[in-house]
């Protein structure tokens, strides 16, 4: 007997989404901040399974499943940020308190919700979409210290001031400019969470390696292809982009160059120590095409298959 498949429910603005929380209507259609007790409410009636169709950028005072590595926690416990891209489908209990109480209640907490056409015309409008930590996961929020903490509600405090104000020529300037450096405090936080993870980071690097090499040695390619980065994260228990992002900061390249680089040592081998033909390889590695396998060969060695072979005889 098949499951009933229930909906996700959908915000297609943010008006929507006021009215749905029985808040007043946003200032701006296309910007919000939710703050105080009111994004505590926000938490709690959206902790179901949703769909919105903008930004979301949440700030909470607490975050659970801090980063156990041995016996020691690593990750700062100043509260957090947690990212959505549009369409994203976010929960059910995404962002569920950990913790109840006056004491809980009393936290500051920020939501910020922002359409894409708000962007529209600036530069920001494609640069976020280069903000990889938009496509992480929950337990992929970024553990803000104390004094990170600070910085970020600061921002939030400049964002709310001027969303409150009169509405004039600068507004739009003003609040993008504002948003664009939370972004860039935010990539900055999380570059140095990538590196006081660098252990337990490392650690996953080696399971990496090693699941690519049960896969090249299982003989994998010639049934199902290359190894997709999306596959390698869900095996890890990670979202593809925090994945490069993780890769990126410990050897300088993203998942899908990481992917690549294993299946070029592997031609190599096999050019050097088989006597296969360039087809017969691209066959072994996975491709269906050897024509895409010789491109993807010359882009990284600056030669052709045949040319290594002949280089290296």
């Amino acid at each position: 007997m098949k499951k009933d498949i229930v909906p996700h429910h959908g915000f297609q603005s943010i008006t929507a989404a006021h009215r749905a929380l029985n808040l007043p209507e946003p200032k701006h259609p296309l910007v919000s901040l939710i703050s105080g007790c009111t994004a505590r409410m926000e938490m709690g009636v959206l902790a179901g399974s949703h769909v919105l169709h903008f930004y979301k950028i949440s700030y909470k005072p607490k975050l659970n499943g801090q980063l156990k590595y041995g016996q020691h926690y690593y990750d700062f416990d100043g509260g957090g940020l947690l990212f959505a891209a549009p369409g994203q489908i976010i929960g059910p209990g995404a962002e569920s308190d950990s913790d109840e109480g006056p004491e809980a209640a009393a936290r500051p907490r920020n939501t910020l919700l922002i359409h894409p056409d708000f962007f529209l015309g600036y530069p920001l409008a494609k640069k976020i979409k280069q903000y990889g930590f938009f496509s992480y996961s929950v337990n992929e929020a970024l553990h803000l210290s104390d004094e990170e903490k600070e910085t970020v509600l600061s921002v939030f405090s400049m964002i709310e001031r001027e969303l409150d104000s009169r509405i004039d020529d600068f507004s739009q300037d003003v609040v993008i400019s504002q948003i664009e450096l939370l972004l860039n405090f935010a990539n900055r936080f999380y570059k140095r969470q990538f590196i006081t993870r660098k252990a337990a980071n490392h650690d996953l690097l080696v399971k990496l390696e090693e699941l690519l090499n049960d896969y090249f040695n299982d003989e994998k390619l010639v049934g199902q292809g290359v190894p997709s980065v999306a596959w390698l994260a869900g095996q890890l228990n990670l979202s593809p982009s925090y994945l490069s992002d993780m890769l990126r900061s410990l050897t300088g390249q993203n998942a899908q160059q990481h992917i690549h680089h294993r299946v070029i040592e592997k031609a190599k081998e096999m050019l050097s120590t088989t006597s296969l033909s360039v087809s017969e390889v691209a066959y072994a590695l996975g491709f269906e095409y050897s024509q895409s396998f010789s491109k993807l060969f010359k882009s990284k060695t600056k030669v052709s298959p045949v040319e290594f072979r002949e280089r290296f005889n």
